[in-house]
Parts: structure tokens; sequence; C-alpha cells
């Protein structure tokens, strides 16, 4: 048994916590764990991404919070400490005094430090790039929201109230974006899926996010990504991550 293993099916032993009525940690740490991070289920033939152009994001536009917020419900005004999905980071190059408003959310890293400090197993990768928290296996630990370099990651203080059907959530976990997994999951055609911010962004007339398959050579992202200039953020970790920008 890996030592990753090892330590999830200890820790679920130790505890003994049970999550939600009849699911204990014991019984996901167990599951079969690729030696990558990966968990089966999603096809690693896709790479899932977002692609922010940053000359059409608005100073003060909050859509794409907003959708997020509705989409995975979440409620901002809860408290001081409520979690936060994606958020708006105003930047100004110093040589220019160009300034740029950027949404920043959980970049799915094709190498997440998230996953390689979880102890449980709980922070892992899908075969498709999308990063995720097992809310089950999660102990609130938050070695990942310390190893995460944008900050992308939040820990959830009070108990949850109006939760989606689609979107568990729980006290004392750690959450991040999740590309709107449910809604590729669950799609008849996943590459038709959406992600709820970039379908707001879209509607409101901005066009500022656009989500697709990078590993598709004919998606609008893939293209995108490929004639234009874009930029990850932090390029200097190679973490290789699934959301790019434009005109950074």
């Amino acid at each position: 048994m890996s030592r990753r293993g090892f330590l999830g099916v200890a820790a679920a032993g130790m505890a003994g916590v049970m999550l939600a009525p009849g699911v204990t940690l014991i019984e996901v740490a167990q599951a079969a764990t690729a030696p990558d991070g990966t968990k089966p289920g999603a096809s690693p033939k896709v790479r899932w991404g977002m692609l922010i152009d940053t000359t059409k994001c608005a100073s003060g536009c909050t859509d794409c919070i907003t959708a997020c917020n509705t989409e995975n419900g979440l409620d901002p005004r809860a408290t001081r400490t409520s979690a936060q999905w994606v958020r708006k980071v105003e930047i100004k190059e110093i040589k220019t005094g160009r300034q740029a408003s950027v949404p920043v959310m959980c970049q799915h890293c094709a190498k997440p430090p998230c996953v390689d400090v979880c102890p449980t197993g709980a922070s892992f990768k899908r075969a498709d790039g999308i990063v995720l928290v097992d809310r089950h296996t999660c102990i609130g630990c938050r070695y990942c929201m310390m190893a995460c370099p944008y900050k992308a990651r939040s820990f959830v203080h009070e108990p949850t109230t109006g939760q989606q059907p689609d979107v568990p959530r729980g006290k004392g976990c750690v959450e991040s974006c999740t590309m709107c997994v449910h809604r590729i999951d669950r799609a008849a055609d996943p590459s038709q899926a959406n992600t709820a911010c970039a379908e707001a962004c879209t509607k409101a007339g901005h066009g500022a996010i656009v989500f697709g398959d990078l590993n598709d050579p004919q998606s609008e992202i893939s293209r995108r990504v490929r004639e234009l200039r874009t930029a990850a953020l932090r390029a200097d970790l190679a973490l290789d991550p699934g959301v790019r920008y434009q005109g950074l």
C-alpha cells in the first residue's frame, strides 16, 4: 500500500467520523486511486479547461461570482468566513499602468500541489483534469489550502444551508471551484456542457470566459489557446493549469 493510501485508511480508522448518515471516512478512504492521484470515472482523452479574456472582463463586474454562488449553493453574505470559489483580483502593470480585472478560481493543475500534500486522498485529480475534494474523506487539516499558490480553496467553518442536490457541501471540509463537474457528468454530450460562470458571462454580453476541451483541436478554447497569446498564473511553478488567461 502506498504511503498516501496507508495514511488515508489510518486516519479514517482512528477518526471513525461519520460525515453523512451511514457514510464514514473508512468507506471512501479505501476507494481506488491511481499513483498519479487520478480516480476512475472520467475520460483521460479529455482535458477540461477555461480561457479568460481579461480585456473583456470589466472591473466591478461580478456576474461570474454571482452565477457560481447560485449554482453551488454558496451564500457570501452568511458570515465573514463564507466560502468563495471565484474571486476578482485587480492587477496593475507597473511599467505601463494598465489595469485588469482577473477572475481567480481553482486552476485545475495537471500537477496539483493540493493533491500531493493531502494525507487522506480527499484532494484528487480526475482523469479529465478536474481537481476535486471528496467531502467524506476530507478531515479538515487544510494542508491543501497552504499548498495552493492561488489561494483558491475555502474552509467551511459554519453549518451549510440551502445546499444544491448536485453539489454536496459540509462543515469542516475544504472546497473550491469544481468547474461545474456535475453539469459535465450529467450532460448527454459533455462537449456541449458549460460552467455557470462562463454561461452567465456570455448571457451578459461580456464573452470573457470560454469553457471546453483543451485536448480537442476543434474546440473553441483549444483554437484560441493555439492561435492567441495566453498565459498561466504563476507559470514559473510549472503546474500546467487548466485555466488560461488572455491579455495578461
